[in-house]
């Protein structure tokens, strides 16, 4: 982006009076250029989060279920909200470093006349990169009312990895 771009005036051919509209604003496949980036800004601006690799099947539920992440010397614990699941609903696996959560959420009505609704039905599926060794065959997950807790203990090794570093003023 230029600094031309970032002022609502350009200058015209000539000696005219400046125009308060750019160039680009008469020209129509400028205009739907810059729509289309704007469409894809607007989809995409969920994805910069904190979390490295946090994705979902569609744009609507992007980031959905909500996680939380809390890392200790000796376990990473994941907090997932699902509301409105059961168990068998969600599926939670652990492949090379990477926890999944995944599922389905249906409507529990089927209604025609819906004419509005925030609420988030079909698949779903979070990755979330570890970073460190875990014990696999001690990874436990629990449900109750609605949130789904995965509790995964670091190896030995990963605990031992971890040095402190004093802070000198």
């Amino acid at each position: 982006m230029s600094v031309r771009d970032l002022i609502p005036w350009g200058r015209n051919e000539g000696n005219q009076t400046p125009s308060l509209y750019r160039d680009s604003y008469r020209d129509p496949f400028l205009a739907l250029h810059r729509e289309v980036n704007r469409l894809f800004d607007d989809v995409f601006r969920g994805f910069g989060s904190a979390l490295p690799s946090v994705g979902a099947t569609n744009a609507f539920g992007a980031g959905w279920p909500n996680i939380e992440i809390s890392d200790s010397d000796k376990e990473i614990k994941v907090t997932a909200e699902v509301a409105g699941l059961e168990e068998k609903d969600i599926e939670v696996l652990l492949n090379d470093g990477v926890l999944t959560l995944k599922g389905q959420k249906n409507s529990e009505t089927e209604d025609k006349n819906k004419q509005f609704s925030e609420r988030f039905y079909g698949r779903f599926e979070r990755r979330i990169p570890l970073g460190v060794d875990v014990e696999e065959d001690k990874v436990e997950a629990l449900f109750k009312n609605g949130v789904l807790t995965v509790t995964l203990p670091k190896t030995e090794k990963a605990q031992s990895q971890l040095k402190r570093i004093a802070i000198k003023t």
